[in-house]
Formats: C-alpha cells, structure tokens, sequence
C-alpha cells in the first residue's frame, strides 16, 4: 500500500514565476490546501489528482520532501502513474474521475494484491505465449481441465463481407476477418488498462488495447484497421514491389522489398504482415467502422522481414516462433465481442 499518498484536487493553476515549463497548482487534499510545482502538461484547474504528501515514499524508494524549485516551495508531488509504479509509461500525472472523494488514501483506488508470474519460454514453445497456453500447460502438469473461454458474436448475415485476398498464400495459409461498424474510439476502462499494465504493455486506445489483450489472453496477434482509410475497403495480402515504402505506427518510413510479405489496399501497403501496421490505416479518434485482421503468416517469413526492417514487435516475435492457425477464430471472435461491449 501506498502511505501518504491522497486524492486531490487542483483548485487553482498558474505559471511558475521563473520556470516556462512548470507550473504552480494550488491543491486541496482534504482539509488543507498545499502548494505543489508541476511539469506535467495535461493537469487543469477541477481536476481530480494523486498527491504524494512530505514524507512519503514513492516505488523506487525515493522520499518526498518540501523542496525548493526555482526558487519557490513546493509541498508534495502530483504523480503519475508511472512514478507510482502503476504503468511502464505515462503521458502525464495520473487524472482520476471526476466522483473521487479529495483527500481519499490511493490505496481504495487500486486494484486488489495480485500475483504476476515472469516465465521464460524457450523458443519451440510458441505455444506457451499466453495467459492460456500457460494455463493449458500447468494444467497438463497438474493433471486437470482447461476452462476454455466462449464468445457470443452474432453476425449480420446479410451484410456484406469483408474483400479478402490472398494473392501469396505460401506465405499466409489463413487469413480471418470481420468488420464491425459503428464503433466510438475512446479511452479504455481501468481494468483493461491495468491489465495491460500488468501485461508490460501501455494503453493506446480502446480498439488497440482490445487487441493488445486478446494476444497477452489466447497468444494470437491481431490488428484493426480504420475501414474508411481502406482504398476500395479490401484488403490483398501479397508480396511487396521493390522500393515501395510504408510509414509504420511508430512514424518511421520503411523501404519494402520484394521479398516482404504486406497487407495492402487496392493501391498501396497498409501493414507489414505479422510486425506493424501502417499509420495510413491506423485507428484514432475519428474512426468509424473497423475491419479486423487475426491471420497466420508464415514464422520464415515474419523473422526475415523484421529483421530487415529492423522492427521487433509482440506480434512479430509471436509469428516468429509460429502461431496456430486453429486460434485465429477464436482471437477474432474474443476482440469482436470486447469491442461490441467496451466501444459499441
């Protein structure tokens, strides 16, 4: 548990007189009001924070103390998640909702004590990549049953489907798809995004994150794409032509060869199969409708093509080591109904 470290919120925020990028914040913890310096960006005036108080102790071991920055006295820390120890990393200081009672120990906001298990897989145990097949293996050992997880999806049977084509299918034997329309792109709840914490990974949004857990979950990667950025909305899985280039999610230019395997459009690349997607496609704030991907490309050809780009991702390094193409269903089928129910 954390002592010494309160809900508060910022009455009052205002330049700091001799620093451009900190700010001074007036904070009420219940009862008292402190006078807290702040570098973070996206903390306004009503909102609702976590305060370390003087004497605290932070993960880590560092102690808050009253303390002198630029000349004027600061009375605590407003933290974020990533100084508590609660995120791998951090926008800013941690907002929480608008309903948190000031003054509150964070204690009665985190997540009950849990248990985190590091296993080393080796290499030909591609199997074990996931909560279940971790599960299914101690299961094995331990001479029980699996408890399998069951989807409810009900599909429109007279909506059009998805304009799949697998023009190299040497390279990708399956190739499972389905659009979900009418989606609102937002922030995930906060069980997903501690899960997923949890997990070592950081929240994007509610789609990506969806997708991030289904793979940590079953073991199978997963991608979405914004189906009004689809030129012709169909998606052709085939080699690359030499020199085309695509701009990945981290905003990189790739420069693709011929050997390359590619989810493209009608006209151009919007993923390298099996590593990234592309930021063409990429789902944000605006999107609309979804085609989701859950496919299996072939482990020589993922490990190739990372390598030469010189990108390593968890899909990747999951492909690399071969997934089942048996799974791809039932991954399709776990971030469908979590979409309908977290972004419907």
């Amino acid at each position: 548990g954390f002592d010494k470290i309160v809900v508060g919120q910022i009455q009052k925020k205002e330049q700091h007189p001799n620093a451009d990028k900190l700010t001074l914040c007036k904070v009420d913890v219940g009862g008292e009001i402190l006078s807290i310096i702040c570098g973070a960006k996206n903390h306004q005036e009503g909102d609702k924070v976590v305060v370390s108080m003087i004497g605290a102790v932070l993960p880590g071991g560092m102690e808050i103390k009253r303390a002198k920055l630029r000349g004027v006295e600061s009375e605590g820390m407003i933290c974020s998640k990533t100084e508590l120890g609660l995120a791998a990393s951090s926008d800013g200081v941690w907002i929480l909702p608008p309903q948190t009672p000031v003054g509150a120990s964070i204690n009665t906001l985190l997540p009950q004590e849990d248990y985190i298990y590091d296993v080393s897989i080796t290499a030909n145990r591609s199997d074990c990549l996931s909560t279940l097949g971790v599960a299914r293996e101690v299961a094995i050992i331990e001479g029980k049953n699996v408890t399998y997880p069951k989807f409810n999806v009900t599909e429109d049977k007279t909506a059009a489907l998805p304009v799949i084509t697998i023009k190299d299918q040497d390279l990708c034997y399956r190739y499972a798809s389905r659009i979900v329309r009418g989606v609102k792109v937002g922030p995930s709840p906060e069980w997903l995004q501690e899960a997923l914490g949890k997990y070592g990974a950081r929240s994007i949004n509610n789609i990506v994150d969806i997708t991030n857990y289904v793979m940590f979950e079953l073991g199978q990667p997963l991608h979405a794409f914004d189906l009004a950025k689809l030129d012709g909305k169909e998606i052709v899985v085939r080699r690359a032509a030499a020199g085309e280039k695509l701009v990945t999610l981290d905003e990189v230019e790739r420069t693709l060869d011929k050997e390359m395997l590619i989810i493209a459009d009608k006209t151009r690349p919007v993923a390298i199969a099996g590593v990234m997607g592309g930021a063409n496609s990429e789902v944000d704030s605006h999107t609309v409708d979804l085609l989701l991907e859950s496919a299996y490309f072939v482990p020589h050809s993922v490990r190739k093509t990372a390598k030469q780009v010189g990108l390593r991702s968890e899909a990747s390094y999951r492909f690399e080591r071969d997934a089942d193409p048996e799974n791809t269903v039932r991954a399709l089928d776990m971030c469908t109904q979590m979409i309908l129910e977290l972004a419907g």
